[in-house]
């Protein structure tokens, strides 16, 4: 796991483009779905676009919750069976997907999720024989967000990055 500030933002896109010309596949993962006035947040939409253009010789897909349930399914299929090297998707893979040739997953604007989903989102890559990595793009560079983002970096353990999580963020309200 690592974080990745905006100056390797392009080494780290070269790498993805070795990585599937060598045949192995990334998840790429935004927290929304569409464009917004403010532009803080890049949605899933916009990735996919931009991705295309940076990376032309890489075949991407583009999952996320609006999409009929048919429609999520042939995409993952096709992903899981290597016809795309790239998912561009929401937390939608959070849970459930196994693609063992899957080596990388980004995550942009990570300071926007919970440790705890970060965890299972990295938990989507690692599961083949191949090395895996999980890099943690930030929108938002304070503090709190590199503290709880080297929280996950420097820990594999679930239940450690919970009470991290919980000693952070608190245990919220009961109504």
């Amino acid at each position: 796991t690592g974080i990745i500030p905006e100056s390797k933002y392009d080494d780290m896109l070269e790498y993805v483009r070795k990585e599937t010309a060598a045949g192995k596949q990334a998840y790429f993962v935004c927290a929304k779905i569409d464009d917004d006035e403010e532009g803080s947040i890049i949605s899933v939409t916009e990735l996919y676009e931009e991705l295309k253009g940076r990376l032309p010789t890489v075949r991407f897909a583009l999952l996320h919750g609006r999409m009929k349930d048919k429609e999520k399914t042939d995409v993952m299929t096709a992903f899981k069976n290597g016809e795309y090297d790239c998912l561009v998707s929401t937390t939608v893979i959070e849970v459930g997907v196994d693609v063992p040739n899957a080596t990388i997953m980004i995550i942009y604007n990570a300071e926007r999720f919970g440790l705890s989903q970060l965890h299972q989102l990295r938990g989507r890559v690692g599961r083949g024989a191949e090395k895996s990595y999980c890099f943690l793009l930030m929108g938002a560079e304070t503090d709190a967000a590199k503290e709880r983002l080297l929280t996950l970096k420097n820990n594999t353990d679930g239940f450690k990055i919970a009470e991290k999580d919980l000693e952070m963020r608190g245990s919220g309200d009961f109504f």
